[in-house]
């Protein structure tokens, strides 16, 4: 007979009056007799058993619960209705569902008097499902801790008295503890560890951004610099708040770390290299700025010390050119061809990054081996040399010492490749500047020489010749045709070493303007005036079209050099019945003088010759032209002191155009 999910006889029915409230409760129950046999069932145990009560009711307790225990149950239910215990008996025991999976249960027995015999009444309590909750509850932690130790950012947690309770891996690296070590105290990371802010003042506990959290403060993100024995300093940018429960009350604080150390190191490298630039543009030698550009480059990059060593052109050798640092033992030494860091990049040219000078290395040298223990006995433990180039030409090495080893190794070594390529380029200018100085004083010697050597006997053998030439009338044709020959060849020698002490003087500045106002026009006109036999003996006219008078301030006879000079390179250029044009306009500051040719012109490629001295066009010398190649550049040097310039461009279809312009001091007067 069932009543409300019970299954019982007749003679159970008054014991299981209350049939229907046990139906309604959520625990399993099952009315058991004296041997074993369940009499009754609710249907919390249906569901919990996966019987159903027909399935149930007449079946011995071992054969419906299938308990993983001892023994079986007959024993102890004797033992219980025995001693009739007036308190309910609870133990933990499995169970098995129809489907085969165990249950975990808590059972509680109690023994009630009936009419025919008394009744073991079982409740029992699931207890899977807290298992589930505690087994969910242990996959969230391991999800959050793997979550957490997946990151790259460093993250801690304090609760509300401040007591770390969470560090993930990342963190851990970052203040220099053991993976799996235990959370330390506040203030007490590890021994010898520091914390600093951006200005390098050591932090305690309560200033760090995870104490002010913890104090209510919301951080923004603020540098914190970790430094830990036997590494480099890392700088983490960090940020933190406190975190508050359901009920708003603070229950501890977050703080998350990211590394940005390789980021702020090449802010500071940025700084360097503008220091760097400026401490080379003040300096007259690569020797004299040396220490101060390698404490610069020591101290950007937190380390002890520095040294350059610069390529002896004369030798080949590489010599010191400088060093900082205070351990005076590593620098001063004489670097060996392939040895050691400074060595090997010297004859590699490639940069070279020793990261821990401790590990033992039984192939060194002994000039090596030496250089290590030197580099440890003062606490040096990474090395790193870059070569110092002006494009593909090794000009010296740059080697700086750490006493930690690096992170961000390449890009360390890419930043310290640019400032020495500031130093290489320095140091080419410097020996370019040399050089060029060399070669100025060189040809000043030159100039001296023509000047002083050249000039005298020249002068003899053109007043002799001059003599020789007037006398001619007392020569036969021979000697005359000769006299006339070194009288014309010495007069073009002659013109050419004036030329050159004349651009000499000028370019030295021994020879000072003699300014004054000038009536351009009159010199102009009176250069053509002379420039018109020259070129009718050339069958070539000369066309003109100047303002009545236009003056300036200026030097009239070297004005008048200038006109000369470039009249008589048109005149010479020029082809038989071709025109040579001048011309001269104004605007309201500048004079602008136009001589124009329909030439032979300038071949492509060398305009930008045409004012050196001694060059002559290409196609100058295939016409036999004759020349020395210094009238334009002469021209240039009175034009530049003047304060003008002077240009040559092509002319259509054929010839030159060169275009003097010079300042306007006078009102202009209109062309006639």
């Amino acid at each position: 007979m069932t009543v409300n999910g019970m299954v019982a006889g007749p003679e159970w029915m008054a014991a299981l009056d209350s049939a229907a409230l046990l139906d309604s409760v959520q625990e399993a129950f099952l009315a058991v007799d004296s041997t074993g046999l369940v009499r009754g069932v609710n249907r919390s145990a249906e569901e919990l058993l996966g019987f159903p009560a027909e399935e149930i009711c007449g079946r011995h307790l071992d054969d419906t619960l299938h308990p993983e225990h001892d023994g079986p149950t007959a024993p102890a239910l004797a033992r219980l209705f025995a001693s009739a215990p007036r308190r309910p008996v609870a133990r933990e025991i499995r169970v098995r569902h129809r489907d085969g999976r165990m249950l975990a249960v808590r059972a509680t027995v109690s023994v009630i008097p009936a009419a025919g015999s008394p009744i073991a009444c079982i409740f029992l309590t699931d207890l899977s499902g807290q298992a589930d909750a505690e087994a969910r509850a242990d996959r969230n932690d391991s999800f959050l801790a793997a979550l957490l130790d997946s990151l790259s950012v460093g993250v801690t947690a304090c609760d509300d008295r401040g007591r770390l309770v969470v560090l993930n891996q990342a963190a851990r690296s970052d203040l220099g503890l053991l993976p799996d070590g235990p959370v330390p105290e506040p203030g007490k990371i590890t021994a010898g560890t520091i914390l600093r802010d951006g200005r390098s003042v050591p932090l305690a506990w309560e200033q760090t951004p995870l104490g002010r959290a913890c104090q209510g403060e919301h951080v923004a993100p603020t540098d914190v610099v970790v430094e830990v024995p036997g590494r480099s300093a890392r700088t983490l940018a960090t940020t933190a708040r406190p975190i508050h429960g359901a009920d708003r009350r603070q229950i501890g604080a977050v703080a998350v770390g990211q590394d940005v150390t390789a980021v702020r190191r090449l802010e500071r490298f940025r700084a360097c290299q503008d220091t760097i630039e400026k401490l080379l543009g003040t300096s007259p030698s690569i020797t004299a700025v040396a220490p101060d550009l390698l404490r610069t480059v020591a101290g950007t990059l937190g380390w002890p010390g520095a040294e350059l060593f610069l390529l002896d052109e004369g030798s080949g050798t590489l010599r010191p050119a400088g060093h900082w640092g205070a351990a005076d033992e590593i620098f001063g030494h004489q670097p060996v061809h392939g040895q050691g860091i400074t060595g090997r990049v010297w004859a590699t040219g490639q940069p070279i990054l020793v990261p821990d000078l401790t590990v033992r290395n039984d192939r060194i040298t002994g000039y090596e081996r030496e250089r290590q223990e030197a580099c440890l006995r003062n606490g040096v433990r990474t090395a790193l040399g870059v070569p110092v180039r002006d494009g593909g030409t090794l000009l010296g090495v740059l080697t700086c010492y750490a006493a930690a080893p690096e992170v961000h190794e390449d890009q360390l070594v890419v930043l310290l490749n640019g400032v020495a390529s500031q130093i290489g380029a320095y140091v080419a200018l410097r020996r370019s500047e040399q050089l060029a100085r060399q070669l100025s004083q060189v040809q000043e010697d030159f100039v001296n020489l023509v000047g002083h050597e050249l000039r005298t006997p020249l002068t003899s053998i053109t007043a002799n010749a001059r003599m020789l030439a007037e006398d001619a009338g007392l020569l036969d044709d021979e000697h005359r045709q000769m006299v006339t020959a070194i009288d014309r060849n010495a007069a073009i020698l002659q013109s050419i070493v004036d030329a050159l002490l004349d651009l000499a003087h000028l370019d030295a500045g021994h020879t000072d303007l003699q300014l004054s106002p000038v009536d351009l026009t009159a010199v102009v006109s009176d250069a053509i005036t002379v420039a018109r036999h020259t070129a009718a003996d050339a069958g070539v006219r000369i066309e003109a079209a100047l303002p009545e008078r236009l003056t300036t301030t200026g030097d009239g006879v070297r004005l008048r050099q200038v006109v000369d000079d470039v009249l008589a390179n048109a005149i010479t250029y020029s082809r038989a019945g071709e025109p040579v044009r001048i011309t001269m306009t104004t605007d309201p500051t500048t004079i602008h003088l136009h001589v124009t040719d329909l030439g032979i012109g300038v071949p492509a490629g060398e305009h930008g010759r045409v004012f050196d001295r001694f060059f002559r066009g290409s196609n100058v010398r295939h016409h036999g032209i004759a020349g020395h190649g210094l009238g334009l550049s002469l021209a240039r040097a009175i034009v530049h002191l003047h304060h003008g310039t002077i240009s040559l461009s092509d002319n259509q279809p054929t010839g030159t155009v060169v275009c003097v312009r010079l300042p306007l001091r006078d009102t202009p007067v209109p062309v006639s």
